[in-house]
């Protein structure tokens, strides 16, 4: 089956705003076995739109377009559709029904052009649309292209995820047969090279599943997919073996995940002080539900007289040690740790540039870890621009911290 995505929207020709709903399509179509040929992006321009759905219904037999369903003027993926296959665009009852109440429910009348949304090609199917006002369309057997379908989706990500999960993938489910499974494993602490040499002979023991190495700025993600849940499991137990403690976790987790995993299953706590990563790590760790449950919180000291302020360090030790050092980062996750009555503490302090602060490179970065056992302190020096030493820091402090938790102890 040859599919096609085109995302719809000026905005992701520009820097402003990517297109993660067709990565994230991509991956879902995996999953069922099926994939891409094509993906393309386009502007709100009706030529170029036009011209490229006339390119996809000629070269692909699944179509899946995102955006353009809304109720604006630069809003006309059905129309040119319609106009392209050569029907009418017809008010479907039920998607004027759900629009009511979506406004009903927030006390809101809806605007005169938003009934626009309810309009579906004749002999096109609407998709309910749970979380929005935009239906979606499902097209089988588009007039001239025999065997064709094309799937129309909303443009916010959201809204999309819950169409394709409740109205589209149960369709291409039955279309693509036997489900392809995907075992996910979620590496830290190692080199995306270094993995793959490490790996290479369990790999090949297990050669008769897809494999793939996916490297990011955090971590590195192993996935094989395969369609006998047997033979995965068969090889996370390999891997298991061959990584050990390199393992974060397996499945949809991330890192964050495993930290907060392996405080809860001890019944312990952290609270943290950051600096250099100015509350990022916090961020992170309080953007998965139930974080509280063992994160107690903690505190962005970013300069000399916050440190001073919030955690009681003394200004002249700080100004004799530096801000940039061991002994301040020691002196923030035992602050931290000492003022929340947490189990760990963690500090993080450092330069992340553009410029040198003091007798501190760019790039240099400390990490403490208090806890049981003592207080562990890591220099560091990170290579890449502001952002990139601020994310590479938190993902370095939460493995060290995972690793302490695992070990029940920070003095190594």
């Amino acid at each position: 089956m040859r599919i096609e995505c085109i995302a719809i929207g000026t905005e992701l020709l520009t820097t402003r705003r990517l297109d993660t709903n067709s990565v994230w399509l991509g991956e879902r179509l995996a999953d069922l076995g099926l994939g891409f040929h094509r993906k393309t992006a386009v502007g709100d321009s009706r030529e170029d739109l036009g011209g490229l759905l006339r390119e996809a219904l000629d070269r692909s037999d699944l179509i899946l377009t995102t955006g353009g369903l809304g109720p604006t003027f630069d809003d006309f993926t059905k129309e040119l559709f319609a106009e392209i296959l050569g029907v009418d665009l017809v008010e479907d009852a039920q998607s004027r029904a759900d629009m009511l109440a979506f406004y009903e429910a927030r006390k809101r009348v809806p605007p005169q052009v938003n009934f626009k949304q309810a309009l579906i090609p004749v002999g096109a199917e609407p998709l309910r649309n749970p979380v929005g006002t935009a239906p979606g369309v499902w097209w089988q057997d588009p007039p001239g292209h025999p065997g064709a379908r094309i799937v129309m989706m909303p443009g916010v990500p959201r809204e999309m995820k819950r169409m394709w999960e409740e109205h589209v993938a149960p369709r291409l489910a039955v279309l693509a047969g036997k489900a392809v499974h995907t075992l996910r494993m979620v590496v830290s602490g190692v080199p995306e090279s270094n993995l793959d040499e490490r790996t290479r002979e369990a790999r090949e023991r297990h050669a008769h599943l897809e494999w793939t190495i996916l490297a990011s700025l955090t971590q590195v993600e192993l996935l094989a997919r395969g369609s006998d849940p047997a033979q995965l499991a068969a090889a996370q137990a390999d891997f298991e073996a061959v990584l050990g403690p390199d393992l974060a976790c397996v499945g949809a987790s991330n890192l964050e995940d495993a930290v907060l995993d392996g405080l809860r299953a001890k019944g312990q706590t952290l609270a943290a002080a950051e600096s250099m990563t100015g509350g990022l790590l916090a961020s992170r760790l309080t953007a998965i539900p139930g974080a509280s449950q063992v994160f107690l919180g903690g505190a962005t000291a970013y300069t000399l007289g916050a440190k001073a302020a919030l955690l009681g360090l003394d200004s002249a030790w700080l100004a004799t040690v530096g801000t940039v050092s061991e002994p301040c980062a020691k002196a923030l996750a035992e602050a931290a740790r000492q003022r929340l009555g947490s189990t760990w503490g963690l500090g993080i302090c450092g330069n992340a540039g553009p410029d040198a602060e003091g007798d501190a490179p760019v790039g240099a970065v400390f990490i403490a870890i208090a806890g049981p056992g003592g207080t562990l302190v890591k220099p560091h020096r990170m290579g890449g621009d502001r952002v990139e030493v601020q994310l590479r820091t938190t993902a370095l402090a939460l493995d060290l911290l995972r690793r302490a938790v695992a070990a029940g102890t920070a003095s190594r």
